[in-house]
Formats: C-alpha cells, sequence, structure tokens
C-alpha cells in the first residue's frame, strides 16, 4: 500500500510555479500540475462538490463547498441549511474538460479587489496537464501577492494532487 502510495505520488510532476508582479499594480500566479486521468475526470474533480480538497472556508465546518460548472453558476460555500454562506465567484466561462474561469473575490471578501481565476486542462498521453492562473487587481500589495501564491500552490499540489493521486475524486 505504502509502494503505490510513493509510486502514485512520484507520477504527479509539479511543471511550473510562477508569481508576476504586473505594472498596473496586479499580480498574477501560474501552478501546473500533471496528474493521471483524463482531462474530463479531472475537471469534474475541479468542479461541483469541491469539499473533498478545497480546505479554505468562511466557517469551521461548511455544510457545502460547491462550483458550479456553468456560465453564472456559482463558487459558492454555505453554511448550513438556512441558506447563510459566501459567494466566493461566479463562473464566467465554462468548456468541461478543457477550461473553467470564475471572477470574485474568493477568500478575500472585504478588500476592493478582483480574482478572475482559470483552470486550463490539457491531455498529455493518459494524463492531464492542470494549469491554474489567478490574476489579481485592486487593493492588492506584496504581502497579500505572496499570500495569494502560497495558497494556490497549496490547493493545487497539497490538496488537490494528492485527492487525484488517492482515487478519492472516482
Amino acid at each position: 500500500m505504502f509502494r503505490t502510495l510513493l509510486a502514485l505520488l512520484l507520477c504527479a510532476v509539479a511543471v511550473q510555479a510562477e508569481l508576476t508582479a504586473n505594472d498596473d499594480g496586479s499580480f498574477t500566479v501560474i501552478e501546473t500540475v500533471t496528474l493521471p486521468g483524463e482531462p474530463d475526470v479531472l475537471y469534474d474533480a475541479m468542479t461541483g462538490d469541491i469539499s473533498g480538497w478545497w480546505d479554505h472556508s468562511f466557517s469551521d465546518q461548511p455544510h457545502a463547498l460547491k462550483l458550479e460548472a456553468w456560465p453564472g453558476g456559482r463558487f459558492i460555500e454555505e453554511f448550513d441549511d438556512q441558506g447563510n454562506g459566501a459567494l466566493h465567484a461566479t463562473v464566467i466561462l465554462a468548456d468541461r474538460g478543457k477550461m473553467i474561469r470564475y471572477e470574485g473575490p474568493m477568500g478575500l471578501s472585504g478588500r476592493a479587489l478582483t480574482n478572475v481565476v482559470t483552470y486550463e486542462f490539457s491531455a498529455e498521453g493518459d494524463s492531464t496537464t492542470i494549469k491554474v492562473t489567478a490574476q489579481v487587481i485592486g487593493q492588492v500589495n506584496t504581502e497579500l501577492a505572496d499570500i495569494v501564491n502560497k495558497v494556490w500552490y497549496h490547493f493545487v499540489h497539497e490538496a488537490f494532487a494528492p485527492y487525484v493521486l488517492a482515487g478519492k475524486h472516482k
């Protein structure tokens, strides 16, 4: 069992991690990972009910975390059954197995800023390369850029990749 898990972990290849400060005061974070599986399967794992791998929330124990994979869909955290929660973003582009893009404050509600996050999926033999690009503009500074960079590294490499490699997405 341990050898199987180790072999699966070694299959996940981090291709790129990048933080770029832009001239307009915004910044861009890019994380790329290659994981075993078809683009449609990994797209589905990154959308819908994401509570199995998305571990940042306003609530200590959210009732649900969802990324609805259609234009106008919500990236939403439900606190309970009574309608309390947080809208993290709104989906502005959805193309199953290829790309999803959403826009909103994410966990930075209360700041004057906007995140545009894009997940791109490319087949690589029996694996898929996933490129996550997070662009942030507004009330930003170097400290915030560093925090956001670390958070996206965590989501892609420490949360989502192990979730897939352990087969929890199936």
